[in-house]
């Protein structure tokens, strides 16, 4: 089981994480280097003001006094240099790391089972793609390179005021050690609520996803106010979380500021009183008291950043809890192979890795026995046999919750069986690699789904290595072709957010040129004319005869009309099938196709 958020420890998320900086860890140990450069540089110009102080001001002497402000300002000049190319150089790294977490992510999640995106929205995923991996990119922007410098700054300042004077130290001693306690309690309290602002910001953001996609819908039923009460507690689930992820880590600057003054008073009037009493020179008094104020702003910018790094932490490890969900399994060995360059349904061939033997791809399923329910608790299907021979047209028809898109969907093996068995032209659909099962099949649903891009690039969609011709040759069988050309740049013309500029009807025939395009044995309509217009059905039925020549065709449809010609059409009630035949044979035994055929011829 995956742990939640709250018990993932901190160095087990660095650990993982870690390997992200592996082909980068030369450039990360350089900008570790030159932040150390940087910090050693500000360190060394502090400690050339006691020499300055003792050797040159308190003396008189002027020459040497401009030569040593010369070095000075050398060695702060080079200090800045070294912060410049530790942050440009950074920034890249950074950048490199996004690039290749963000990939990564990506495709995880598209080797995720279809349960998943079941199960979370499609907000909750975006979020990962953009809320999360944001705050890691600042994180590993800001607070790496700065860390790092504050961490030399804060030691080799400790180094120099023992150097300076012992006693002096041993106070900030005590004050760095109440400071460190006051990072690490805030820290861990400031982690779980930063962990739980993330996992409201990406509820949220999938809320308003949703709400954004189903405004026709919202307007038309008048939930404006309903869906403001459920945002009103969405929203202010995220300020509860947010206000104690800030109230802790925001103390963190004050108290450490307040600190840093108390040990810079009591150094000031203690070092005074020391040199009143020639325990202490001067020049030594103030480089001391430089180190002190050098001391308390690395510690003060780490309180600073701790936000970032708290931040960054949490979008890392819901990123990572993504990462340990299972990818879709796929034990299958069985390859789709392509034997010819013709058109025919005989030119593609199962092969077996190892074996010498092909078996022609014919389209021919079976169901054996098959019993399957999203939830173990409730079966949907309870063992359906079906038998599709090649070529045959089988029609799923029945009340909407009967089973019929789940059939479709065990073909495609979105989903795994409980009992029984699947087979494709004898061959157990589990043996089948995925991709090349999916391959073997075209899917055209009653949503239809189009990408941004050309509707020439969308319809090659199906098959990415088809011609111009193999295209257009398709969208004129799904009838396409005279809408499209009537469009201002025809094939070029550019589809966003979906097809919006497109009707419904219109983006189905295009689902379908599709599909055509990719020319599969096995092609599966799921209430394909579900938007397109009696009209345009019929015209539409003449360029699907050619589509659907030569291959097994699997159809569900409301609309019993476009079934009719089917060979066998499958009843489906509860999950069981309790009629099958054609359409005469179904029609004269005036059983449950009787009533749903002359209902529906009622209601036309």
């Amino acid at each position: 089981m995956i742990k939640s958020l709250e018990q993932k420890n901190l160095f087990a998320t660095i650990k993982r994480f870690s390997r992200y900086f592996g082909p980068n860890k030369f450039f990360l140990i350089l900008v570790v280097v030159l932040s150390g450069l940087s910090g050693l540089a500000g360190i060394a110009g502090s400690y050339l003001l006691r020499p300055i102080i003792n050797d040159y001001i308190l003396p008189g002497d002027v020459a040497g006094l401009r030569t040593a402000v010369l070095a000075l300002i050398a060695m702060y000049l080079t200090g800045v240099l070294f912060n410049f190319l530790s942050n440009q150089i950074m920034v890249k790294i950074t950048q490199k790391i996004i690039f290749e977490l963000r990939k990564d992510l990506f495709q995880h999640v598209d080797s995720l089972p279809l349960s998943y995106f079941d199960s979370n929205s499609d907000g909750n995923v975006m979020s990962y793609f953009s809320n999360d991996i944001d705050t890691i990119e600042n994180a590993l922007n800001t607070c790496f390179s700065l860390m790092s410098q504050s961490f030399i700054t804060v030691f080799g300042s400790i180094v120099m005021m023992f150097v300076l004077d012992v006693p002096l130290t041993f106070f900030t001693l005590i004050c760095l050690a109440v400071m460190i306690f006051i990072i690490y309690y805030n820290g861990k309290r400031s982690k779980t609520y930063y962990s739980k602002r993330q996992k409201h910001t990406a509820a949220l953001n999938g809320f308003i996803r949703e709400m954004i996609e189903g405004q026709k819908v919202e307007k038309v039923f008048g939930r404006e106010a309903k869906n403001l009460k459920n945002f009103r507690i969405y929203n202010n689930d995220l300020r509860i979380a947010s206000t104690n992820a800030f109230t802790y880590s925001s103390i963190m600057g004050p108290m450490v500021v307040s600190i840093g003054f108390i040990n810079y008073t009591f150094t000031v009037c203690a070092g005074g009183f020391m040199v009143i009493k020639n325990l202490l020179d001067l020049g030594t008094l103030a480089s001391y008291l430089i180190f002190v104020r050098q001391f308390s702003v690395p510690v003060n910018q780490f309180t600073q950043q701790i936000n970032l790094f708290l931040a960054g932490i949490a979008g890392a490890e819901r990123i990572l809890n993504v990462f340990d969900m299972e990818k879709e399994p796929d034990e299958g060995t069985v390859l789709l192979r392509r034997t010819g360059t013709d058109e025919a349904t005989d030119s593609f061939v199962w092969e077996r890795p190892g074996s010498a033997s092909l078996t022609p791809v014919k389209g021919e399923v079976r169901f054996h026995d098959v019993v399957f329910g999203y939830d173990s608790s409730r079966m949907i299907l309870n063992k359906i046999n079906i038998y599709a021979k090649p070529g045959q047209k089988i029609a799923f028809v029945g009340a909407t919750g009967a089973g019929k898109t789940t059939i479709i969907n065990l073909i495609n093996r979105f989903y795994d069986i409980q009992s029984g068995v699947i087979t494709y032209d004898g061959i157990d659909i589990k043996e089948i690699k995925k991709k090349d099962l999916r391959t073997s099949l075209a899917l055209v649903l009653q949503d239809t789904h189009l990408f941004t891009g050309t509707i020439t690039e969308n319809i090659r969609y199906g098959n990415l290595n088809a011609t111009d011709d193999e295209v257009i040759k398709a969208a004129k069988l799904s009838n396409a072709d005279s809408f499209i050309r009537r469009l201002p740049m025809g094939y070029d013309t550019m589809l966003k957010n979906d097809g919006d500029n497109l009707s419904l009807g219109q983006r189905q025939l295009l689902a379908i040129a599709r599909a055509a395009v990719a020319n599969p044995p096995v092609l599966i309509l799921d209430e394909a004319t579900s938007s397109i217009d009696t009209r345009t059905e019929k015209l539409l039925e003449e360029g699907m005869d050619a589509v659907m020549k030569n291959k097994t065709v699997f159809i569900i449809a409301h609309r019993l009309s476009t079934v009719k010609n089917a060979d066998v059409i499958l009843v489906l009630d509860h999950g069981e099938i309790v009629e099958r035949g054609n359409h005469q044979e179904l029609l004269e035994q005036k059983g449950r196709y009787y009533e749903l055929y002359t209902g529906a011829k009622l209601l036309v």
